[in-house]
Order: structure tokens, then C-alpha cells, then sequence
């Protein structure tokens, strides 16, 4: 891993961007931490630079209550190479939607499942090297979108304790055999009107989980419209299971 800048922000929080290989990533702590921090990944829908203020927002709160956090650049997001296979699912998507016509399955597929496929080991590379760093030494969560790279981490990542899961993106139907097999704590955020999401699909997925702790936080509005009060009650969640 090589950091490649380094600021602080005006509320102390140490901010450093880094790659690994050929993925790149920004990297929070505490800037005045008296031992290693836990580390929170946080998880996106992709384009590192258009979700900055978003992600920030999110992680000064964690790192307030004495987290680390870290996120990274999806592939075929921001700079990174893009596959021209997801390309056209998404142009696919984009279509059904403005046509208002049901998103089949096969396109839901052909756009997530390659992303999870290659996400997910790059996360747990990252992940290697983020707890190898003296500032950090876990537990792990994960929070965030999208939800199906949340679910597969959830299964094959032993490192992680308990994970935030943000519903608002399409779900591969063969997601749902794996959302059985994760047994972590969970926490489930769904905003009730968000206009790209299927409501009932999300509740599915949140009855398929087969974690004996698991909670929904249900809102009221669209997509962007998370109130603030859910990332007080998202780190009093990680509060609970990796401190």
C-alpha cells in the first residue's frame, strides 16, 4: 500500500488517500488516538470523488466515537478501467426504468454479480493490509452499499464483526442463498420511497438473512434523504459490537 497525500481536517481527523496495486482508497483515523482504532469499511455505489462529501460526512462521525474508517474505489468507477459488459447492463437498467417496465433478472445480474466477484477480494486484500498498520487493530465492520458486496463480505470474511447494510440497490435473486448463510449482527438501513429500489425486494432480503441479531431501520423519503440521526444510531451499533 502507498499513501499518496495525507491532510487534516478542521476537526482533527487525519485523512490519507492511498493505492494498493491498482486500486485506490482514502484511509480516516482518530488524530488523536491513544491506541489502535477499529476499523469501519465503508461501502459505496461507486465514483469515489462524486460520493467525497457524502462518505466524509459519514466517516467524521465514526472517527468521532474513536473509529477508523476506509473505503475504495469500485471497479469500473471513477478513474479505474471499465468493462464493457457492465456498461451496457447499466444501459440496459437505464432503460427499463425510463420506460417503466419491470428490471429483469438476467440484467440485475449481468451488472452486480461481476462487481461483487471482483470487489470482494479486493476489499479483503485491502483489508490485509489496513489491519497490518499500528493505528489499527479491529474488530472490522462493514456500512454501506452496495448491499450485495455487503452480504458476500458478510459470508466469506471472517474478520468482520457486524455490518451496516444499506438497501437501495438492485439484488441478484442468487444473493438471497447467500444473505442465509451470514450470521454476523446486522443493521439494515432502507429509505422507504427511495425511487431505485424494489421496497418488497429489500424486505425479502432483510427476512432471508439468517442472523439471529438483525435490526430495519425504516425511513420515510428517497434515496438521499438518510436522516442524520442514522449515523448516530449506526456507530452506537458498531459501539456495541466492535468495541
Amino acid at each position: 500500500m502507498q499513501f499518496t497525500s495525507e491532510q487534516r481536517l478542521d476537526d482533527g481527523v487525519i485523512e490519507r488517500e492511498f493505492t494498493l496495486g491498482e486500486i485506490p482508497g482514502i484511509l480516516w483515523t482518530p488524530g488523536s488516538a491513544s491506541a489502535p482504532a477499529p476499523l469501519i469499511l465503508v461501502g459505496h455505489p461507486g465514483g469515489l470523488r462524486q460520493m467525497y462529501p457524502r462518505l466524509v460526512a459519514r466517516v467524521r462521525q465514526s472517527v468521532a466515537e474513536g473509529f477508523a474508517a476506509a473505503t475504495i474505489e469500485l471497479p469500473g468507477s471513477g478513474d479505474r478501467p471499465r468493462s464493457a459488459a457492465a456498461e451496457q447492463a447499466r444501459a440496459d437498467l437505464r432503460r427499463a426504468l425510463e420506460a417503466g417496465e419491470p428490471v429483469e433478472d438476467e440484467i440485475v445480474d449481468r451488472l452486480v454479480l461481476p462487481l461483487v466477484d471482483k470487489a470482494v477480494p479486493e476489499w479483503r486484500a485491502v483489508l490485509d493490509v489496513l489491519l497490518s498498520l499500528p493505528e489499527i487493530g479491529g474488530p472490522v465492520g462493514y456500512s454501506g452499499g452496495v448491499i450485495s458486496i455487503g452480504v458476500r463480505l458478510a459470508v466469506v470474511e471472517p474478520r468482520i464483526s457486524a455490518a451496516l447494510l444499506f438497501a437501495g440497490s438492485f439484488v441478484p435473486r442468487t444473493m438471497f442463498e447467500e444473505a442465509r448463510q451470514v450470521t454476523i449482527p446486522l443493521q439494515v438501513l432502507l429509505q422507504w420511497d427511495d425511487e431505485g429500489n424494489d421496497r418488497q425486494s429489500a424486505l425479502d432480503l432483510f427476512d432471508a438473512f439468517g442472523s439471529k441479531e438483525k435490526t430495519l431501520h425504516a425511513n420515510m423519503g428517497g434515496h438521499t434523504g438518510v436522516p442524520r440521526f442514522e449515523g448516530d444510531a449506526g456507530n452506537r451499533f458498531f459501539a456495541r459490537h466492535l468495541k
